[in-house]
């Protein structure tokens, strides 16, 4: 078994349905493929920008305004994960 992290990791969790194939549960089926995509890239891209390079260094947020929007930019992205769970409920019930 192949363990994803970080970026590789958000394009496995928001893999889009394609091609008549299933996505991922994460992957709002219901949406455009384009969307689909664009909601992998923006998750890929969250990880890749504000996750990993506090992995790999120090990171220091001098701007107190700028770490608020980051906190609230992964709220945002929370809430999106938490409505992918309440579809995924709404089909397994």
């Amino acid at each position: 078994m192949i363990v994803a992290d970080g970026v590789p990791l958000m394009r496995k969790a928001f893999q889009p349905h394609q091609n008549g194939k299933a996505g991922v549960p994460l992957a709002d089926a219901g949406a455009e493929g384009g969307e689909q995509e664009a909601a992998s890239a923006l998750f890929a891209g969250a990880m890749g920008a504000y996750k990993n390079p506090g992995s790999h260094r120090t990171v220091d947020f001098d701007d107190p305004l700028e770490a608020a929007e980051v906190i609230q930019f992964a709220d945002l992205l929370l809430r999106q994960v938490e409505r992918a769970k309440r579809r995924q409920d709404a089909v397994t019930t």
